[in-house]
């Protein structure tokens, strides 16, 4: 199929397509879209980024049109199931684009917002459901829903779902639901997990992959930066200071984590924002609309939004922290280079984080180039430097040596690495005098980092100026430490079919 007119969509269907621009089908689109039609129970595999969205979301809103069946109170008659807030909205926002024209309710549930909206919004009956299984199963348990009308169930991006232990209730849900059912299940790898469970819930299925499993995009330059963890901050922000780095996704393992590293960047003027599990949904959806809109230029995020984050132009993805899970590598390079574009993933990886490297890049097959440290990134971090926290009328002075105020053990005088850890902690930045760029004067022979085995970094010549440049083009300077220049990033334009 090379347009979506062959699939015999009707044509509010190919109208809403056209207005969005879609002409050409993606291949899982091409792949899948047939065999939804005919009502098949489908395995769809595919990275993320490839327009997964779109290859259920047309098939069912062309069913539900050519059925006379009418929704009755508190049930549904398409259910989608997601792991995350912001991909279920994202997916309820595809349905409403592309149903534009169609006589169809699409209504999205997830938790972190009022219950009594969702209990109105469901009242009178929806076509389309997009929901997290944690509120749905909420939503049932209250009697404000029923799944007993379900014609179509879709598992999206299944893998995740497993991950964050959503595995009992799916079960809970798939038991509430008619066994007279089509199923389509899509994942972005295909685990034992993910095999069993289409086993136990798809019927006769077909199989649709269109990438080998677990590889990641190939449109995305990848690289690793090896830097202790205590000069990883300032890396960042180092990296940041080119403008070629025009939006960026940084991911991190834990919310703390992600938190501390917006406040970082705040800290260095850089506009700066989070998006985790502790912040609240109307908080989450200001940060990725800040983001979207280009008003924030960094998203900080963690794995639990690595699935949900669809925004064009994402630039470059920086791994602060390698994943532990080497799948979740893939879906967070896969935030860019979405849909034809271009993109960079940079890495930082610690001594400790060695062991998540070896076993991303047995996944992927892919030994990750290695980026020697920018030649003006100081020796000693902000976070390592002896900090002095200003006077307070009235405060204790502090006490460095000798015996401890309760008449004790003597007190050894504070170490650095205590007052890093503080500072790791958001205490107030060192007031020890600093080089002219802001950062503590680099002593003048200073040691590469050591490589992993079998690693080898290139000669650092003034830090990494031809990877920041999306087009390839090497801009190096002989005068003096890095400073990147370019006009900008190259890349493909808008792309010519859906998500």
């Amino acid at each position: 199929m090379t347009n979506f007119s062959d699939f015999g969509f009707a044509t509010p269907i190919l109208q809403a397509l056209a207005a969005e621009g879609y002409e050409t089908p993606t291949p899982i689109q091409a792949q899948a879209i047939p065999h939804a039609l005919a009502g098949r129970d489908l395995c769809g595999i595919a990275q993320t980024g490839t327009g997964k969205t779109a290859a259920f979301a047309l098939p069912i809103l062309q069913r539900l049109s050519d059925s006379a069946a009418r929704r009755a109170p508190r049930t549904c008659r398409a259910l989608v199931l997601s792991p995350t807030r912001e991909l279920s909205s994202q997916i309820a926002d595809s349905f409403r684009a592309y149903g534009r024209q169609l006589r169809l309710s699409t209504a999205v549930v997830f938790g972190g917002v009022s219950l009594f909206s969702q209990q109105r919004l469901l009242a009178p009956g929806v076509d389309i459901l997009v929901a997290t299984p944690g509120r749905l199963l909420d939503l049932i348990e209250r009697r404000d829903l029923s799944l007993s009308n379900v014609e179509v169930l879709v598992l999206d991006e299944a893998d995740r779902m497993l991950d964050l232990g959503f595995i009992h209730a799916l079960r809970r849900i798939v038991k509430l639901l008619p066994r007279d059912r089509q199923t389509l299940l899509f994942s972005a790898t295909m685990p034992r997990a993910i095999a069993s469970l289409a086993e136990d819930y798809l019927n006769d299925p077909v199989k649709v992959a269109v990438a080998p499993v677990a590889t990641t995009a190939e449109r995305v330059e990848q690289k690793i930066v090896f830097v202790t963890a205590a000069r990883k901050r300032d890396l960042l922000s180092n990296l940041l200071a080119a403008p070629e780095l025009e939006r960026v996704l940084v991911f991190t393992r834990t919310k703390h984590g992600a938190d501390r590293v917006v406040r970082h960047l705040d800290d260095c003027g850089v506009e700066a924002a989070a998006i985790h599990g502790n912040k609240s949904q109307p908080q989450r959806e200001r940060a990725l609309a800040g983001f979207r809109a280009g008003r924030t230029r960094v998203l900080v995020a963690t794995d639990i939004a690595s699935r949900g984050i669809d925004v064009e132009a994402v630039s470059h993805v920086i791994n602060f922290e390698l994943p532990n899970v080497p799948e979740d590598y893939v879906h967070r390079i896969g935030r860019t280079a979405r849909a034809g574009a271009a993109g960079i993933a940079i890495s930082f990886c610690s001594d400790d984080e060695r062991p998540y490297l070896r076993d991303i890049e047995k996944l992927t097959r892919l030994k990750l180039p290695v980026l020697p440290l920018p030649a003006d990134l100081p020796a000693t971090s902000r976070a390592e430097a002896p900090e002095r926290r200003p006077e307070h009328p009235g405060a204790r002075a502090p006490n460095r040596s000798g015996p401890r105020p309760n008449g004790g053990r003597n007190a050894a005088p504070r170490p650095n690495a205590s007052q890093g850890n503080r500072q790791e902690m958001g205490s107030r930045p060192s007031s020890r005098p600093a080089a002219s760029n802001g950062h503590p004067p680099a002593p003048a022979n200073r040691a590469q980092p050591a490589l992993a085995s079998g690693h080898r970094a290139p000669a650092n010549d003034g830090g990494l100026p031809a990877f920041l440049h999306r087009d390839g083009a090497d801009r190096r300077s002989s005068r003096g430490p890095w400073r990147p220049r370019g006009s900008g990033r190259g890349g493909a334009g808008r792309a010519a079919s859906p998500r």
